[in-house]
């Protein structure tokens, strides 16, 4: 599904964040991007997305080369991948039906469609009792299971969770997990870059490991083991 060939990163200021990355991710995957901070993981998350374009190699979700799409086509491709940042990215003048419903009707999605498939999401991340609530009037945790439900609301094939349980405690760190393993369970590939041992550890899939920009390791049945 996914493909790095080759691929090097060089910033001015920072130096070298990524390091001649051969890497592949196949669909249906859980895939853990674990390393200390500095290590490449968030540059590799970029890579995928066409935020960042690689100064050597080659990046592609299947047969598509990300960084030779035109803006239209590189909507189209983000449009296959839900996004899970550390600092969500909601909208706090929303309610959380609302934050889904203007997710989907970004895709064009029809309000028939947005009616049926939003309580439907928020069910399977238990929040179907906080579908008229803000954002300020939720916990930590409720407001990552919201930001979990927004992108996989339009069925994507990948989900990528960037340090998702960052600030979050063990109780709601374990649920997002379970989340995340259900959502894998159901077909979709899962890529979660986490300093968490404890995350990389009960999930116990496929552990890439990155130091100094670099693929150190790469365990099928991984754990944590910087």
């Amino acid at each position: 599904m996914i493909y790095f060939n080759n691929v090097s990163k060089v910033y001015n200021k920072d130096g070298l964040a990524l390091d001649d990355v051969n890497l592949t991710v196949v669909a249906g995957e859980f895939v853990s991007i674990v390393g200390h901070s500095g290590a490449g993981k968030t540059t590799l998350i970029k890579m995928i997305l066409a935020d960042e374009n690689p100064s050597d190699g080659t990046v592609f979700f299947e047969s598509i080369n990300v960084h030779k799409l035109k803006d239209k086509e590189l909507t189209k491709l983000r449009q296959r991948i839900g996004v899970v940042f550390q600092d969500l990215k909601l909208l706090m003048n929303k309610t959380a039906y609302e934050n889904i419903a203007f997710a989907m009707e970004a895709a064009g999605k029809t309000d028939e469609e947005i009616a049926s498939d939003v309580p439907h999401v928020l069910e399977l991340v238990d929040l179907a009792q906080k579908v008229h609530h803000f954002p300020h009037q939720m916990s930590g945790g409720e407001q990552q299971r919201l930001a979990i439900a927004r992108a996989i609301i339009n069925q994507p094939e990948l989900i990528i969770a960037d340090e998702p349980t960052g600030n979050l405690d063990p109780i709601n760190t374990h649920e997002i997990v379970q989340i995340l393993k259900k959502i894998n369970d159901l077909g979709t590939t899962v890529i979660l870059t986490t300093h968490n041992r404890g995350v990389v550890d009960s999930v116990g899939k496929r552990v890439i490991t990155m130091e100094k920009g670099k693929v150190v390791r790469d365990d099928k049945d991984g754990k944590y083991v910087i």
